[in-house]
């Protein structure tokens, strides 16, 4: 596979999906307000999110999603709504004297919700698909050949799980949420900040 930048196309997915952003700060929070699973279960909805997104720039939807900018454009919107949905409860945890019972995208009771969750702060965002539009066409080669697609496929998927399922695990560590215990009124305003700079710029930036 001399012909395949495999080692650039995981390094910068390491780069993209490790660094913090929406994502791995919706993965942090849950874990530490909601513990371990919850966590985790979100990360695996994220993980989804991004094999979704692989596999459409992989086989061609990308370039077919670019020649239709209105697709971007509608999801765009849909990802900026979500993003500031998030920072305003986020806000109101910060905001409440009794953070623990106030309900929040950041503490989860249910899988299926904290799953859920984690798709649509995945899917809804159009710059992933673009992303992997963009990897794939620098690290593979016009011949690229099955086998080749399908081990870098394999990487990726490999790399963004053990990102996203590690930061849930990482994060429900009995001493991190201690600290998140004695300090979550910094977390959640850190949390509406993050989410709001993040959908404000989605909202106003055009991707096309």
């Amino acid at each position: 596979m001399s012909d395949v930048h495999l080692p650039l196309i995981l390094g910068a997915l390491f780069v993209a999906a490790a660094s913090p952003g929406p994502a791995t700060m919706a993965i942090a929070g849950t874990s530490m307000a909601s513990g371990r699973r919850m966590g985790m279960t979100l990360g695996l909805g994220v993980f989804c999110g991004s094999v979704t997104w692989s596999f459409a720039a992989a086989f061609g939807l990308a370039a077919v999603m670019l020649a239709h900018a209105w697709v971007f454009e509608v999801m765009r919107y849909i990802g900026a709504a979500y993003l500031l949905y998030l920072a305003v409860w986020s806000a109101k945890a910060a905001w409440s004297c009794n953070e623990a019972r106030t309900a929040t995208p950041i503490s989860i009771s249910s899988p299926w919700k904290a799953f859920r969750n984690g798709l649509a702060l995945h899917i809804t965002n159009p710059k992933a698909i673009l992303f992997y539009g963009s990897v794939y066409s620098i690290g593979l080669p016009t011949d690229t050949t099955p086998q080749q697609l399908a081990t870098v496929m394999a990487s990726l998927a490999a790399t963004s799980f053990t990102i996203f399922i590690g930061y849930g695990w990482l994060f429900s560590i009995p001493k991190v949420r201690s600290v998140y215990g004695r300090t979550s009124r910094w977390f959640n305003g850190a949390f509406a900040l993050l989410f709001g700079l993040v959908g404000i710029k989605l909202l106003t930036t055009r991707i096309i």
